[in-house]
């Protein structure tokens, strides 16, 4: 029962009653707004679609069908954003639905209606609310068979869905034989529809391209890969800056759920895009066997949420057309993190394990720290390692850099790290001037500071090894 209370968000009320707007004295529709009396005796299925334009950003008309007014902000030859919620346990409206209508807005002239089912979303037992999902879509399908006999195209529809309301899109794209042109899944749900066939759920083939963000697959996300893409951030459980304990309330339970909204949202910013990386598994991201964009040509590696169909022409390359992607991200708003090589070359007889943390300070006096909590690195003679180092701003000039390294170990000797040469270079730009520092000594929980020197333009290799070739140092793969 805790389970069902917590899927979806637990969310304060956006807006209480209607109002009405006075330079025209025209109804403003808002969502609606239940409350926890309504979650025990249960709700009935009522489906309202609510529109929003540039020219009404402010004031939601209401798109029932026996409703006419609403349809002269309706033009069918623009793209129709539909957004459409999960599981509504105590009956608020979701705190995330005016600034996604407004930021994508402000990227485009879209019509941007709200799929609101709060009356049917609204219950204490999550499986009546997850059995009105095939009621809902038939809902959509309805409406936009109208907006196709007004001349309107599938070409034009794009599905947002979160928890529920991904599985919703995917029932309505199935309707259509897979010929809307995109669906973005947001965390959808996992009870109930984890290990269910395509039929049953959101899958590839329901759009012409699908997107989706997996941000609680230990808890209420769906666990395996659904879309043509799928973005795993922080490999798709534990998300920064969310609760760690149940003594949160229900923080705990929905944080890690809702963060795809907030990721997604945060994409419609401009102040950083949120880069991923193609990748098996998590851990072979995190150990930078993976963040290699150049790879990819003029494409550059999938970027999150809003821009991600970027990707597609790419993907139906593929057989299948899918992948996975992962990345992590900061703990607060934009959650954009920067990700840079950190290439060592020692020149130790014996071989050392050990982790590193990075700081750097930028001109303007700031600190950057990057712990590598990855596993255990091995620096091996002559080899060269590399590292993914991710820090939560950028930065192109630096004055200082700050290095630590220990084996992890309280007992036993302390070890030194005999240093040939370090490297620090950006992933997503191989232009930008990258920062070197050549021979010197990490003493083990010793943090090391030196001025950073651009690397020389000079053959590195070809010098180091020039008079004996097994003295060259070879790359190796972590």
């Amino acid at each position: 029962m805790l389970l069902e209370l917590c899927l979806g968000f637990c969310v304060l009320p956006l807006c209480l009653l209607p109002s009405v707007r006075a330079d025209t004295e025209e109804t403003c529709h808002e969502f609606t707004d239940l409350g926890l009396h309504n979650s025990v005796v249960g709700t009935e299925l009522k489906v309202q679609l609510l529109i929003y334009t540039r020219e009404n950003a402010n004031c939601a008309g209401d798109l029932n069908l026996e409703n006419t007014t609403a349809f002269k902000y309706l033009d069918v030859t623009r793209k129709t954003i539909f957004i459409t919620h999960g599981y509504r346990p105590t009956g608020s409206p979701p705190v995330w639905l005016d600034e996604i209508v407004q930021k994508l807005l402000a990227i485009g002239d879209f019509n941007v209606i709200l799929v609101d089912w709060n009356r049917g979303a609204t219950t204490v037992i999550y499986h009546n609310a997850a059995a009105k999902c095939r009621k809902v879509a038939d809902v959509l399908k309805n409406f936009i068979d109208k907006m196709l006999d007004q001349g309107g195209s599938l070409d034009l529809v794009y599905m947002i869905g979160v928890s529920l309301g991904a599985h919703i899109s995917g029932f309505v794209g199935k309707m259509y034989n897979g010929s809307i042109n995109r669906i973005t899944g947001l965390d959808p749900a996992g009870p109930l529809f984890n290990g269910k066939p395509p039929e049953d759920r959101l899958h590839h083939n329901d759009a012409h391209f699908v997107d989706v963000i997996h941000s609680d697959i230990d808890g209420l996300g769906y666990k395996d890969s659904l879309g043509n893409i799928d973005f795993y951030p922080n490999g798709g459980t534990d998300q920064p800056g969310c609760p760690k304990s149940i003594l949160s309330g229900s923080e705990y339970f929905k944080c890690d759920h809702q963060r795809s909204v907030f990721l997604y949202i945060a994409s419609l910013n401009e102040t950083c895009s949120v880069v991923t990386f193609p990748c098996e598994t998590y851990k072979d991201y995190r150990t930078g066997k993976c963040v290699n964009c150049m790879e990819y040509g003029h494409l550059g590696c999938p970027v999150l949420g809003f821009y991600a169909d970027k990707w597609r022409d790419y993907l139906v390359t593929k057989n299948p057309p899918v992948t996975k992607a992962y990345f992590d991200t900061a703990s607060v708003k934009p959650f954009c993190i920067f990700h840079y090589f950190l290439d060592f070359i020692t020149t130790n007889t014996n071989t050392r394990m050990g982790y590193i943390t990075i700081k750097v300070e930028t001109t303007y006096g700031n600190i950057l720290q990057s712990k590598l909590d990855q596993d255990a690195a091995v620096f091996e003679k002559n080899q060269e390692i590399t590292l993914l180092a991710k820090f939560d701003q950028d930065f192109e000039q630096i004055s200082r850099i700050f290095i630590t390294f220990t084996t992890g170990s309280v007992i036993g000797p302390k070890h030194k790290l005999r240093v040939l040469r370090m490297k620090l270079q950006s992933t997503a730009d191989p232009n930008r001037t990258s920062f070197c520092r050549y021979d010197f000594v990490l003493e083990e929980n010793v943090e090391t500071d030196f001025l950073p020197v651009p690397c020389e333009n000079s053959n590195f290799f070809s010098s180091c090894c020039s008079e004996d070739t097994s003295q060259c140092p070879a790359k190796k793969s972590r």
